[in-house]
Order: structure tokens, then C-alpha cells, then sequence
């Protein structure tokens, strides 16, 4: 099995995958220095076209995927405080095995999320 990091992101306000909802995927070094490994968007099934980390990316560490929550539901014009509640959702997690596969998916409101680690 080759290891692989995918998220899928669901808008629970209007019941459909989060399309064209911005993701950054970052790296956290030992001395909690950020390093920014991408920057994708997801489609309109709410994945995003690549993968975060595809198995030749696989590195055992830290990382943090970065979802752009606010710029979403601004873009279908959602009711949201100024400034919004939630405006970008950071999900932590950890690589133990780099022959795993990690999917790390959200489902959000401008008002809540959730996530576990899926299959």
C-alpha cells in the first residue's frame, strides 16, 4: 500500500461539497516553524484535484491543513459576523507511517466544523 494524504470538505449550510474552497497544506517543524507545502483548491466533488501528499511526499512529521472557511461562504454571499466566527479552520495532525493513508476531511458551517481521520 502507498501511503497518501486527501481531504474532502462538505458545506453543511447548503447540503453540497465545498467547491472552490481554498486549502493550504502546511509543514510543522520540531520548533513549531510553519512551512507551506501547497496551496489547492477543492472541485466542485469538494476534493481537491491533487492529493496533499501523494506517497512520494509522504514524510513522517507534523502538518497542519489550513481551509479557508470565511472566503467560501462570502462567495455565496452566507450571513456572517464581522469578522467572521470561523475564518480559517487549521486541522493538526501527525504522520507516524508513511505507507498509511490519511484523509482528513471537514464538514463546516460558518458557525462550526467537525472532522476525523476517514479511510
Amino acid at each position: 500500500m502507498s501511503g497518501k494524504v486527501s481531504t474532502h470538505v462538505l458545506d453543511t449550510v447548503h447540503g453540497c461539497p465545498a467547491n472552490n474552497m481554498q486549502i493550504e497544506l502546511w509543514a510543522i517543524a520540531s520548533d513549531e516553524q510553519k512551512t507551506l507545502l501547497k496551496t489547492l483548491y477543492t472541485n466542485q466533488d469538494g476534493r481537491t484535484d491533487e492529493l496533499l501528499l501523494n506517497a512520494s511526499e509522504m514524510q513522517v512529521g507534523i502538518y497542519e491543513v489550513w481551509f479557508n472557511v470565511s472566503d467560501y461562504f462570502a462567495s455565496f454571499q452566507t450571513n456572517q459576523t464581522q469578522p467572521a466566527f470561523l475564518s480559517r479552520v487549521p486541522i493538526r495532525f501527525g504522520i507516524a507511517h508513511i505507507s498509511d493513508r490519511y484523509h482528513v476531511p471537514l464538514l463546516v458551517s460558518p458557525w462550526a466544523y467537525s472532522t476525523y481521520r476517514g479511510s
